[in-house]
């Protein structure tokens, strides 16, 4: 890839009900990505740390992630700007809204974003819907427009995202509120028994082609609950029956190569909650090293798709 490749952290666990997904960018960090990568010939750096300000949770989970999102927000759109690939390390999936708010900011003057979201949860719930009230459960319905007006309205405006340009992928856990908005809206949802009939490449492969459709451009935010806890349990919110990590690397592979890709995400480590060998940071690793190189360098032991 062209383009150097700018990590940006993004260290809040408070829009969560497991908070040690904070730890997440660190743990990633720690592990040497970019001199990997550069070691790899890829031009690649560190950008900024942003951290969620805990000392606001005294007025809840919401007020944290509204004082984070604008931080975030503008970090995504300088390195987007810049015309740099940024990757977003999280962090709670909160931190969605920050990251394609400045990214969709950065190219519309071109046109409108596409997003594919990978995950086992819909996060599509508006407060007025949410019963745990955790905003890692809201940021899709955020930045379609719906919710908390200081979550949809970064930058001054509102709907980062149309409904024709999303899909969701390997949804597996979800309320009936927010798949109600989602089927109002008309978005595209790949739940997981059609993932595991149509296998994950093939379904990524459509999500591609309607995501570039009437873009300026587009990316992927991948939550690590989406796959199988099997291969990543160091996740908050597992769920079984998920999509098998060889499976999500092959859909992967090559990702920022294809055209009009501008950015990723990845999403949920709780390093707290890893096994003792890491498998789940170091599947991380190994995904990163996908969507870039389109190939893994240091592919982690996992269980192969049946």
């Amino acid at each position: 890839m062209t383009k150097t490749v700018e990590f940006i952290s993004a260290e809040i666990g408070e829009g969560a009900q497991q908070m040690g997904c904070k730890f997440g960018p660190a743990r990633l960090r720690a592990m040497g990505l970019v001199a990997r990568l550069r070691t790899a010939g890829q031009a690649a750096q560190w950008g900024p740390t942003v951290t969620a300000h805990d000392e606001l949770l005294e007025h809840g989970k919401l007020a944290v992630v509204q004082g984070f999102t604008p931080e975030l927000a503008d970090a995504s759109h300088a390195a987007a700007a810049a015309r740099r690939f940024p990757i977003v390390l999280g962090g709670d999936h909160s931190c969605a809204i920050g990251t394609w708010s400045g990214i969709a900011q950065a190219i519309r003057p071109q046109g409108a974003l596409g997003l594919i979201w990978i995950d086992a949860h819909l996060d599509s719930h508006t407060p007025d819907t949410s019963e745990s009230g955790a905003p890692h459960g809201m940021p899709l319905a955020a930045l379609l427009g719906h919710g908390d007006p200081q979550l949809t309205d970064v930058f001054g405006w509102r709907a980062k995202l149309a409904p024709e340009h999303v899909v969701v992928i390997g949804a597996r856990s979800y309320e009936p509120g927010e798949q109600a908005l989602l089927e109002r809206l008309g978005v595209r949802v790949m739940y997981m028994p059609e993932v595991t009939q149509r296998g994950m490449a093939t379904c990524m492969a459509e999500a591609i082609e309607r995501v570039s459709r009437g873009t300026a451009g587009w990316g992927v935010t991948l939550d690590l609950d989406a796959i199988d806890p099997a291969d990543a349990p160091g996740v908050g919110s597992p769920e079984l029956g998920g999509i098998p990590a060889a499976e999500m690397l092959e859909a992967l592979r090559g990702l920022a190569d294809q055209p009009g890709c501008a950015g990723f995400e990845l999403v949920e480590l709780n390093p707290t909650l890893d096994d003792a060998q890491h498998t789940s940071a170091r599947l991380c690793r190994s995904l990163i090293e996908e969507v870039i190189l389109g190939e893994a360098h240091s592919r982690v032991p996992i269980r192969q798709a049946a």
